[in-house]
């Protein structure tokens, strides 16, 4: 057997080992605020996901780290090494969006600012709402997704505050939006097995 014909064997066993290693998926929570409806819509995307039984889905709430604004501290604040370890034990996110202004809430950029090699090349679904999906809010992050080279898959559920919540805060999804949430999982799980070959 020649040098290259090993080198592909090589290469080829490895790859299996990958594909077949269990891929960790962290849902983010966009939102921090009283009464915020995310949990609802993050506990949603996790139980759909869990059904597939295709990789390790978990909540991430940003909430729970406690992150002062990015550039008012020098950053030795331990929730800020504990969001980066947090981010770095993840092949790839699934971004609960809601919309506020046209865009993302203050927290997730925050949170996003607060991380860097953590994010790189990894992939990223993302599930929005508001009052016309959180579509304007899923682009604003899809900018910066590119910025932090997070690559984001096509397929984007979007929930409308009229016809996917009671009065606003009871999270009652439409059955269509199941179909597409697998299809965004299905485009996230191929792009994150592929990008773990590059970091």
């Amino acid at each position: 057997m020649g040098f290259f014909d090993k080198l592909l064997k090589k290469e080829t066993k490895e790859e299996q080992t990958m594909a077949n290693e269990t891929l960790n998926i962290g849902i983010i929570l966009g939102s921090t605020r009283q009464g915020r409806v995310s949990p609802q819509v993050g506990k949603w995307v996790k139980e759909l996901a869990d059904q597939r039984g295709d990789a390790h889905y978990e909540i991430v709430d940003i909430a729970d780290f406690n992150l002062p604004f990015f550039g008012t501290t020098d950053g030795t604040e331990p929730g800020i090494a504990a969001w980066n370890e947090k981010l770095a034990s993840l092949d790839g996110f699934v971004f609960i969006v809601q919309e506020y202004n046209h865009s993302i809430t203050g927290a997730l950029k925050n949170a996003l600012d607060w991380a860097r090699e953590a994010w790189n090349n990894k992939a990223a679904g993302i599930v929005s709402y508001g009052s016309t999906g959180g579509a304007r809010a899923a682009e604003h992050l899809r900018g910066i997704c590119g910025e932090l080279k997070i690559a984001d898959v096509r397929t984007h559920p979007t929930l409308s505050l009229f016809t996917d919540f009671e009065n606003g805060t009871v999270f009652k999804p439409q059955a269509f939006h199941v179909e597409q949430v697998n299809a965004m999982l299905d485009e996230l799980l191929l792009w994150s097995r592929a990008l773990k070959t590059v970091r």
